[in-house]
């Protein structure tokens, strides 16, 4: 279901990321680690859907927000936190996606 490429760059990414903090050790620390920038990103794109329907305080909303841009660093944080917990994004979602499906035509 994913782009091939988006695969790789998870990879590269993640390689690069484990070079940049090498005072994460254990996979355990490296999961703790994207779980709570996962959430920062989360926190950071509800700030900019706020500011893109003008319901920002004044005070946050000096800076330039890009919907797209925040939305694709939710993604791509979750899925460095999928590759570190061993999960196969591409089997997951087709998985989940057959799911949902099936209690469409059930509805």
């Amino acid at each position: 279901m994913l782009d091939p490429r988006l695969n790789i760059f998870i990879s590269e990414q993640s390689e690069h990321l484990a070079g940049l903090y090498t005072s994460i050790e254990s996979n355990r620390e490296r999961v703790f680690a994207r779980t709570i920038k996962l959430s920062e990103e989360v926190g950071e794109l509800a700030e900019a859907v706020l500011a893109s329907e003008s319901l920002q305080r004044k005070s946050k909303s000096s800076k330039e927000v890009s919907l797209e841009q925040e939305l694709c660093d939710v993604i791509i944080t979750a899925l460095l936190l999928a590759k570190s917990l061993d999960i196969d994004m591409d089997q997951a979602l087709s998985a989940r996606v057959e799911k949902i499906r099936s209690r469409r035509s059930t509805d």
